[in-house]
């Protein structure tokens, strides 16, 4: 074999360590991986390995003595230098296949478990939505990254809610989203979140790709709709496409082509239940630019690059004058299996379709 050929060999074949330290064995026994990423947060990781063979002088089970793998250690898995996956084993499967070897399975995911976990109710009082979530992060240890603008809240009520869940509620509410670095809380806009911009080409390191430009979702006003209690008078927060103008570039945005193609479509939200103007205004400015950065969505498989990743901009080449262009990562898939090798699968977004 060239050694060209076995150095690439090698590179598809991702490390493993556990609580830092790199694992030959393991990566050995890596029968199959499944790395999932969502703009949510609470990244996972499923890895099955051979669990037969030698083992202190005779032939048995490989990994039921819980030396290596074991609950609440650290487990990364590696491409070069590179980390694909940091987190900390949750569960521990056995299969036992006819015909086959047995085999284990490792489930882990990153920090975020740790708010998964915690369940509460309570309330936070005068707060804003980046100040409430602050909070949560400090209960866990975890150092907040928090920048989101928006309104200051009389009352914030978290009510038989995971933290995970309510760090998401209140993420989604002005548009930001989730995720762990270490032991650092991020929770930033979209256009705030730094991470690599790079380019895939079909037919090369883009391996296939499936987009769909699609009206259903589009609109071309939104209302938010509530009640001021102190005042005794309705409130409405609206958003048009001029909140996505920023994103959409000089490409076409859904709104625009919905107003040209089919006319006016307004829609309107009454169960969001805003208690202040400001607070309507920035519900609607978020789920407007939520449909809207939904506009164009695609899924591809592209050959593992530790930039691909949930936040990255990736500049899609040879897909013709419509989808053509920038997107968004907004989940990930990297898997490997001993047919296929590794991959990532990744779904991707543009608020804006191309000029013919």
């Amino acid at each position: 074999m060239p050694d060209g050929t076995a150095a690439r060999l090698t590179a598809a074949r991702p490390g493993i360590a556990i609580d830092g330290a790199e694992s030959a064995a393991l990566q050995g026994g890596l029968l199959d991986l499944v790395i999932r990423e969502a703009a949510s947060g609470l990244y996972r990781c499923e890895a099955l390995f051979n669990n037969w063979g030698m083992a202190g002088g005779q032939t048995g089970f490989l990994h039921f003595d819980r030396r290596a793998l074991d609950f609440g250690k650290g487990f990364e898995v590696r491409l070069g230098r590179d980390k694909l996956f940091a987190g900390r084993i949750m569960a521990l499967e056995g299969e036992f296949p006819e015909g086959a070897p047995p085999r284990i399975r490792v489930l882990a995911e990153d920090r975020l478990q740790d708010l998964r976990m915690a369940r509460r109710t309570r309330s936070f009082e005068n707060v804003s939505d980046a100040q409430a979530i602050t909070r949560v992060a400090q209960d866990h240890g975890l150092t907040p990254q928090v920048n989101l603008s928006g309104p200051t809240y009389k009352v914030l009520a978290q009510v038989n809610q995971s933290d995970l869940a309510f760090v998401r509620e209140r993420a989604r509410a002005t548009g930001g989203e989730v995720w762990v670095d270490g032991s650092t809380l991020h929770v930033d806009a979209r256009p705030g979140r730094a991470a690599a911009s790079f380019k895939l080409a079909i037919g090369a390191t883009l391996r296939e790709f499936r987009v769909t430009a699609d009206l259903a979702s589009q609109c071309t006003k939104l209302t938010v709709g509530g009640w001021d209690v102190s005042a005794k008078e309705a409130i409405k927060g609206e958003a048009e496409a001029s909140a996505a103008a920023g994103e959409v570039g000089g490409d076409e945005g859904g709104a625009a082509i919905l107003q040209n193609a089919l006319g006016e479509r307004k829609q309107s939200v009454a169960h969001a239940a805003p208690l202040a103007s400001d607070e309507a205004r920035a519900i609607a400015k978020a789920r407007f630019l939520a449909a809207a950065r939904r506009f164009v969505v695609g899924q591809g498989v592209a050959e593992t690059d530790v930039r691909l990743r949930v936040g990255a901009t990736v500049e899609l080449e040879g897909l013709g004058p419509l989808f053509a262009g920038k997107y968004y990562v907004a989940a990930t898939c990297t898997r490997f299996d001993s047919q296929r090798g590794l991959r990532t699968e990744f779904t991707a977004e543009r608020p804006g379709l191309g000029r013919p």
